[in-house]
């Protein structure tokens, strides 16, 4: 537990508002621990289009947002004039969205007199195996597998991040989008693909493991994804055999991110793995990297499967977090930005 906040008084508040979820999370500094949450997903509203509509996002979380604080600081038993800073995502995301969020937090900052605190959305993601009941230690390898990211990072503390491998064009999350759609599954399309694996068997097709042996850490799943189109289209496929190649194509993403993790611990001489992200709910890549870790006495963390997703817990973290560390980068004078592209590393 010793990554975790202890020190101060008083909460943080975290709000998170970047794509299709409002997300608002109370961090209790005293106890060093999370007093509550509280989410609101955008699901049935963005079904009906295939996908995300910022302008509707946009203006969802207007709806949402400000319901969703009262509810979660009266579940965490506290009244706003016990917060110690406002913690917000600041980038990467929808642009209007992320305005939404940003506005809010601000504007409730300079009413109570505190420190307004962007955040980086994906710093949030890598920190949220934190909040699990036996959490890591700094330094470990992370591998981030959240909607349009795939990287793996090197962390040595909060704030410190070195970048040693990305996706070079789709992320895992969006081949697992894009695959669906083109199978003609529901929205959203990675939960629906990974449904229908579990009811196939991988290696009834032969898909391509892109860049499993290119000696680097870099990823690339554009490829992959054009290799299913191609199997669609072939004479001999019918919807019968859809289940066998989810599972095929899954497999594949699986083998390339647990061969790219475990090479970069070697590469860092690091024995810590967090996998954090939407794709980190994967029950397959959590079995696979589990089994392959242990064998190299790896140990591997995970968030609660209520935290992979986006949520304000993880941004209320971060926030404390970086109040801890002394590396916080509050706002001035409430000059805002909103970063809709933004590298971690650069945070």
């Amino acid at each position: 537990m010793s990554n975790m906040v202890s020190a101060g008084n008083g909460f943080v508040l975290g709000i998170e508002s970047s794509c299709d979820e409002t997300g608002i999370g109370l961090y209790d500094l005293s106890q060093g621990r999370l007093a509550a949450h509280r989410v609101f997903s955008q699901i049935d509203l963005h079904a009906a289009y295939g996908g995300v509509v910022p302008e509707l996002a946009s203006r969802d979380h207007v709806r949402r947002i400000v319901p969703l604080i009262r509810e979660t600081l009266e579940a965490g038993g506290c009244r706003r004039d016990q917060l110690a800073a406002i913690g917000y995502t600041t980038g990467p995301g929808l642009a209007g969205a992320l305005l939404v969020g940003a506005s809010v937090a601000e504007a409730m900052a300079a009413a109570l007199d505190v420190p307004a605190i962007p955040i980086h959305h994906l710093e949030g993601h890598l920190l949220s195996p934190l909040l699990a009941s036996e959490p890591p230690d700094f330094p470990f390898v992370a591998l981030l597998v959240s909607g349009g990211h795939t990287q793996l990072m090197r962390v040595s503390g909060v704030g410190q991040y070195e970048l040693l491998g990305e996706s070079v064009d789709d992320a895992a999350g969006e081949a697992f989008d894009k695959t669906a759609k083109l199978m003609g599954l529901g929205y959203p399309g990675g939960p629906a693909l990974s449904k229908l694996a579990d009811q196939g068997v991988a290696g009834r097709f032969k898909l391509p493991r892109p860049m499993l042996h290119s000696g680097d850490l870099q990823f690339s799943f554009s490829g992959l994804k054009t290799a299913v189109l191609t199997a669609t289209q072939a004479p001999d496929y019918s919807e019968a055999r859809a289940a066998d190649l989810a599972a095929e194509f899954q497999s594949a993403v699986v083998e390339v991110l647990c061969s790219k993790a475990l090479a970069a611990l070697r590469q860092t001489g690091l024995k810590q793995l967090v996998v954090a992200g939407g794709v980190g709910a994967n029950r397959h890549l959590r079995e696979h990297l589990v089994a392959a870790a242990s064998k190299r006495h790896v140990k591997v963390f995970f968030p609660e499967l209520e935290f992979c997703s986006d949520n304000g817990a993880m941004i209320a973290l971060a926030a404390a977090m970086r109040m801890q560390a002394g590396c916080a980068k509050p706002t001035r004078d409430g000059a805002f930005v909103i970063r809709p592209r933004w590298p971690l590393d650069q945070a």
